[in-house]
């Protein structure tokens, strides 16, 4: 695998990973939500955990790639919490704006 596919894979996985929490009703995959569902500190509470697993996925190809990992400061960190919070808005767009409106609309 060579450098360029194993950043778009990454990026990909970043995408998918921070919509995640919108689409599922399950608090981290496993247990019910309740009656209620889960609630926003729970989807949020997911969201840093797997920022954390794209985190520890993406060290692991940088050492596979490179053989060593690089270090970064808190800069680095800064940012890629920021495209991580970006690459969560169509979830979030999804399950607090549109999907009331496609509720509405089916009714």
């Amino acid at each position: 695998m060579n450098t360029t596919v194993a950043v778009w894979m990454v990026i990909g996985l970043a995408f998918v990973a921070a919509n995640l929490p919108w689409l599922s009703e399950r608090i981290f995959f496993l247990f019910s939500g309740g009656e209620r569902g889960k609630g926003a500190w729970w989807r949020w509470a997911e969201w840093l955990a797997l920022y954390f697993v794209v985190g520890a996925v993406a060290l692991g190809v940088e050492n596979k790639l490179n053989g060593t990992l690089y270090p970064q400061d808190w800069e680095f960190f800064a940012v890629t919490a920021c495209l991580f919070l970006v690459f969560a808005l169509p979830g979030f767009i999804y399950r607090y704006d549109l999907k009331q409106h496609l509720r509405r609309r089916q009714a």
